[in-house]
């Protein structure tokens, strides 16, 4: 092929004509560890077979290998345990692996705990509306624990507002939706710490408007698992979503203006 009848390719859109890397041998022995903990392979808790054992099976040196631990563990995927004889143990991460980068991006934003709490409302009705349709009767189970047993223990305790939002976290992890639940998962920590904030303030200043909430919000509760155990998705996804709008009202009133950055400094 001529040097003229190579020139559409590299001139295509979306190309750079920039020369293809190599990677490097370490890299391509971290992408083998890699897919064999995305496959099961390597399960959370297991250790990597010892240094002889991988340096044999992928044909390369001690400083390749510690090279491509050293990538896992920067993606969080293995931990190291420095002088132990264990090595390197399979440590695989949930949400707040990017939920701490990602808060960063929303403090550089200038975003709100209202553009969160707006993101959630997205989130949360359609979650409820799937855990209607494919839910199991163990997670409906476990939801009504957190109501009948971890809800009531925290508002005696002060910390209802984080119980709430572990509510709201878990219902949507149960929805058996990845996305959704790795999306949550972000967004859990920031207004977690703002609902707790403001329950401890409305705790102090106003016990029985505190008190009226809390049952509202408990038979709200009861009411969607109510939903959830009669399959009806569409009832779950129109009450959650107003739970969600008056919830806001209760929460965010005159805090709606609060930056992100000023609850996690």
């Amino acid at each position: 092929m001529t040097d003229q009848a190579w020139a559409p390719i590299f001139d295509a859109p979306g190309t750079t004509g920039r020369a293809i890397r190599t990677p490097k041998t370490a890299e391509l022995v971290a992408r083998k560890l890699r897919s064999m903990i995305v496959d099961g392979e390597l399960k959370d808790g297991d250790h990597l077979p010892h240094e002889a054992e991988l340096m044999e099976h992928f044909s390369v040196s001690r400083p390749t290998l510690r090279e491509a631990v050293r990538v896992l563990e920067a993606e969080r995927l293995v931990e190291v345990r420095r002088g132990s004889r264990s090595g390197a143990r399979v440590c695989v991460p949930g949400p707040e692996v990017v939920a701490r980068p990602a808060s960063l991006l929303l403090e550089l934003s200038g975003a709100t705990v209202a553009d969160v709490y707006i993101a959630r409302q997205a989130i949360e009705p359609a979650a409820a509306r799937l855990l209607a349709e494919n839910g199991t009767e163990e997670a409906f189970d476990e939801l009504e624990r957190i109501v009948d047993e971890a809800i009531p223990s925290s508002y005696e305790s002060g910390t209802f507002g984080q119980t709430a939002a572990r509510f709201h976290l878990r219902m949507v992890q149960l929805a058996g939706n990845a996305t959704l639940a790795l999306i949550a998962g972000m967004l859990h920590e920031i207004y977690e710490r703002h609902t707790t904030n403001v329950t401890r303030e409305r705790l102090a200043t106003d016990v029985e408007k505190y008190d009226a909430n809390y049952k509202l919000f408990v038979r709200s509760q009861r009411k969607l698992i109510k939903l959830l155990r009669a399959r009806d998705g569409s009832g779950a996804f129109t009450h959650w979503q107003k739970h969600m709008v008056v919830a806001q009202s209760l929460v965010l009133s005159g805090r709606e203006d609060t930056k992100v950055r000023d609850i996690l400094d």
